[in-house]
């Protein structure tokens, strides 16, 4: 069992059965020090102005063409692992496309590449899997059944895990349920036991496990059906072997829609906070004109059956613990765009994982021309804490924060201003009331673009006379971007 875990609000209680926390209005969130984004509603009080802006990543080149003879243009559920001083990438290989997922005679494989900066991605020759004849290439694992279909990988940050465990992934299908692997190098796995660790799902998609710091347990998110669409379920474990019943997960008011991969991990610089960059995929939704599917020979043999029927696109999840999904953005993450050769059925998949690349950059990977012969991964950036930012124009706007407690003596904000505009902060208490010293009139005005840049008012930037005491944040803006708020020692 899952033991309760204390959500970034005030009273929280998870019941393990993975229902949605319960919060208390009335008491503070207990913000600690931790970093926190604005990619959802949770720590906003009112918007006056002033709106949150869904931010779309930028095109960064191609990471790794999929155009090895056991690769195929089917290569697909790509997961990227920042492990220290490298990246770590594993996806399917599908060399032959004419036979279903279980068939042995589609010779799927799973394979591996890295990468010294998430840029650009090379195959290592491993010499572990015969193809044609020869191990001269980049396979880890082969002849396991559906495992290699949807083989998903994560690095166990678990404390005390043992070293020879330190990555575990899961793989199968709902007849094989869901079988864990365990490796200490990331490269040579072991089958953990013949037994599968969960059952009970439909699994024919990428099912990812994290471990949670924030909750204390492992958390599988795993493909189920629902309402008629592709659905995520959730269970957890505190030994990766036994699993709590599992629950669907909720999406609030959101309309139903066939989530194809979910690709929920917490993110690295706020683990309390889990980011999915899921695949939503469109049935029977063409895009392409007659001409164009002609143009683009989709309905040439080489190809994947079926492109011109669908059409996909990626959109932004967020969860905080338990069973609930916040979809405060319905509208796409990321586009099919001008390519018409994205506008296919299952093109746009992103790869789970969101990773640094850069002193203020963070990468996501993403799936293009999907079953055709040009099929690569893409490369796409964010500033740092940028997928949602409290966005003003140039007419000033302001942002009220719920009541919140803090530990640290500094505040710091990520926030990027225009030469005209910025930010001013205002420290108030519970009621409402600004606290003096701490008044929009007494701050120095933050016209920047910093990651974390100090707040300083007329007498200084030392907040921590107000620690451990219930305040609010208010913010003025002016043509001004704001992404993330934390306090420091």
């Amino acid at each position: 069992m899952c033991r309760p875990c204390v959500l970034a609000a005030v009273v929280t209680l998870l019941v393990l059965t993975g229902t949605v926390p319960v919060f208390a209005a009335d008491e503070p969130i207990s913000l600690g020090s931790r970093r926190e984004l604005f990619v959802d509603h949770f720590l906003i009080e009112k918007l006056e102005g002033v709106s949150l802006q869904l931010q779309h990543p930028q095109s960064a080149g191609v990471a790794l063409k999929f155009d090895q003879p056991w690769e195929g243009q089917v290569s697909g559920y790509v997961t990227v692992i920042h492990d220290s001083d490298l990246y770590r990438l594993y996806y399917r290989g599908r060399p032959l496309t004419g036979y279903g997922d279980n068939d042995p005679r589609a010779q799927e494989v799973t394979c591996y590449a890295e990468s010294p900066d998430g840029i650009t991605f090379t195959r290592p020759k491993l010499g572990l899997v015969s193809f044609g004849g020869n191990k001269n290439n980049n396979a880890i694992l082969a002849d396991i059944g559906h495992v290699t279909h949807n083989f998903a990988p994560f690095l166990d940050t678990r404390p005390g895990v043992p070293k020879s465990e330190r990555f575990k992934a899961v793989g199968g299908s709902s007849e094989s349920g869901l079988i864990a692997y365990v490796s200490e190098d990331g490269i040579h796995f072991r089958k953990l036991q013949d037994k599968p660790i969960i059952t009970g799902g439909a699994f024919d998609s990428q099912n990812n496990v994290l471990w949670s710091d924030h909750e204390q347990c492992y958390v599988c998110f795993f493909r189920t059906f629902k309402n008629d669409v592709r659905w995520i379920t959730r269970t957890t474990s505190t030994d990766f072997l036994t699993w709590t019943p599992a629950v669907d997960m909720t999406f609030g008011d959101a309309p139903n829609e066939h989530l194809y991969t979910n690709q929920t991990a917490a993110y690295f610089r706020a683990p309390h906070l889990y980011i999915g960059t899921a695949a939503r995929f469109w049935p029977g939704r063409s895009s392409l004109t007659e001409e164009q599917v002609a143009a683009l020979e989709l309905d040439d043999k080489v190809n994947y059956g079926g492109l011109k029927l669908e059409s996909s696109d990626a959109v932004l999840l967020t969860s905080r613990g338990g069973n609930s999904y916040d979809r405060t953005f319905l509208e796409s993450l990321v586009r099919p765009g001008a390519d018409l050769k994205n506008w296919t059925a299952r093109s746009n998949y992103p790869a789970r994982g969101v990773v640094p690349t850069g002193p203020v950059e963070m990468s996501m990977y993403i799936q293009r021309n999907y079953g055709q012969p040009t099929h690569y991964l893409e490369r796409l950036t964010f500033r740092t804490d940028g997928f949602v930012s409290v966005h003003a124009g140039y007419q000033p706007g302001e942002i009220l924060t719920r009541p919140f407690t803090f530990t640290g003596t500094q505040l710091t904000l990520n926030l990027s201003a225009s030469a005209a505009g910025g930010v001013f902060a205002e420290i108030q208490d519970a009621t409402g009331l600004p606290i003096p010293g701490f008044t929009i009139a007494d701050c120095i005005e933050l016209n920047t673009d910093d990651l974390a840049r100090v707040v300083s008012w007329k007498n200084g930037s030392d907040v921590s006379s107000l620690a451990g005491k219930p305040i609010r944040l208010r913010f003025r803006l002016k043509d001004a971007d704001l992404y993330a708020l934390q306090f420091v020692k």
